[in-house]
């Protein structure tokens, strides 16, 4: 933000009124405040584009203007110098977004940012496990092509569902990131939930399911969203039919306030006892927990609650995050006294 302070217009009795000082803020005036160039002051003043260009210059090196930058990035390193003393553990990347902009900006900076920061994060030969979900999906969208020979993405939970099946929204984001950087996938064709807990072991005992799990289990990184059926744009999980009135109903009653990879928490960070986590194809939480590298993407007011949730479980090493949430997450843990 650019903000400008005029002296009022200098007319003393022993000057005439077109002095230089009154000149220059009429000039400065039309510059700064109407926004017209050099050439259509020069022209609605009849002075030459030089002249315009001199007193300009005038009225900075005087005084009769003065421009203060109010850096919105001089925020954001507040909040992350913030957020690292509350959460030592925590790398945090605040990403600054326009006062009054819309939460779809916010998604797409903060997309556009922790695609840049994977430039830094991925290394030749590398395991990445990857969840998907709105966020995730956005943030393929806004890579850039670079190839890394070896890199292997593999998916952190599974997808399959009717409303997958004829969208392909989960298979087209995890694809696109290997494409992007000339990598292998390796998608995991389970269920998103099972519908039994018994079956869901049965299958963890197959040996193309090992693989996969083996696979999520060496990854050198792990990126992922936190999950909140208070997002104003929904959760991919909470808005594509992967759970139904019973399984809302039974998260409200454990007290869940979000999810991660489709494994629910609690506003504490612990998922003991809720019912659905035994359905659940995402790993563990310990997994996310104890990860060497992990990246947690998150935009949005509505998943406040769910990344201080996260937070506070520990769930995550690095964070991108736009502005507005960070602070809605800082004056949670305020009001929390954590």
């Amino acid at each position: 933000m650019l903000t400008l302070r005029m002296a009022h217009d200098p007319a003393p009795p022993e000057r005439p009124p077109e002095s230089r000082n009154v000149q220059a803020v009429q000039v400065a005036r039309l510059y700064y405040v109407q926004g017209l160039t050099t050439d259509a002051i020069a022209t609605e003043l009849g002075l030459s584009r030089p002249k315009v260009s001199r007193l300009l210059s005038h009225a900075r090196r005087s005084g009769l203007v003065e421009i203060r930058i109010h850096d919105p990035e001089g925020q954001a390193q507040s909040l992350e110098t913030r957020l690292h003393a509350r959460y030592p553990f925590l790398h945090a990347q605040v990403v600054s977004v326009p006062q009054g902009s819309p939460e779809t900006l916010w998604l797409e900076r903060t997309a556009a940012a922790a695609a840049a920061a994977l430039t830094g994060l991925l290394r030749p030969g590398m395991t990445v496990g990857l969840a998907w979900g709105t966020t995730l999906n956005a943030v393929g969208h806004a890579l850039t092509p670079r190839p890394v020979p070896g890199l292997t993405f593999v998916q952190l939970n599974g997808s399959a569902n009717a409303a997958d099946f004829m969208s392909g929204f989960v298979t087209e984001t995890i694809l696109r990131f290997a494409r992007n950087f000339s990598a292998g996938a390796q998608l995991f064709p389970v269920p998103t939930f099972f519908d039994d807990p018994a079956t869901k072991r049965a299958m963890w005992r197959e040996r193309s399911v090992r693989h996969v799990l083996d696979l999520q289990q060496k990854a050198g990184l792990l990126i992922y969203s936190v999950g909140s059926v208070d997002a104003s744009t929904p959760s991919h999980v909470y808005s594509a039919g992967y759970l139904d009135a019973g399984d809302l109903a039974a998260l409200n009653a454990g007290g869940a306030v979000g999810d991660i990879a489709t494994v629910f928490y609690r506003a504490d960070g612990n998922d003991a006892g809720l019912s659905l986590n035994a359905r659940a194809s995402g790993p563990p939480l310990s997994l996310i927990r104890d990860a060497s590298q992990s990246l947690c993407v998150v935009s949005g007011l509505g998943k406040a609650a769910a990344l201080h949730a996260a937070l506070a479980g520990k769930l995550m090493r690095r964070l991108i995050v736009d502005e507005v949430t960070a602070r809605a997450v800082l004056e949670l843990g305020d009001r929390a006294g954590a």
